[in-house]
């Protein structure tokens, strides 16, 4: 099985940066399993893995892991940003 491990990014619905730091090891489909209800149009997965979601404290705790289950991975880093330091009263200069 193929995995990915990332590094979750910050959801639009949250300004604070807490709950970006546990790394995500997630199974990537190899074909399009899902199917389309054709009454409903719900869609659905014969397959579980896509559930599949594991968090780790560290980059290296999930590698491990993967390389205990014998799982090909592949690793995203996440891109860094960086935050401009401005006072408050710069909002008022022109």
């Amino acid at each position: 099985m193929k995995v990915r491990i990332y590094r979750q990014t910050k959801s639009a619905m949250q300004s604070g940066k807490n709950n970006i730091k546990k790394w995500l090891l997630v199974p990537i489909e190899e074909e399009n399993i899902r199917s389309v209800n054709p009454l409903m149009g719900w869609t659905s997965s014969d397959s579980t893995q896509s559930q599949l979601k594991l968090f780790f404290a560290s980059k290296e705790a999930a590698i491990d892991y993967a390389k205990s289950q014998k799982f090909d991975y592949e690793i995203e880093e996440p891109e860094i940003s960086c935050v401009k330091k401005k006072s408050y009263a710069a909002n008022f200069t022109g």
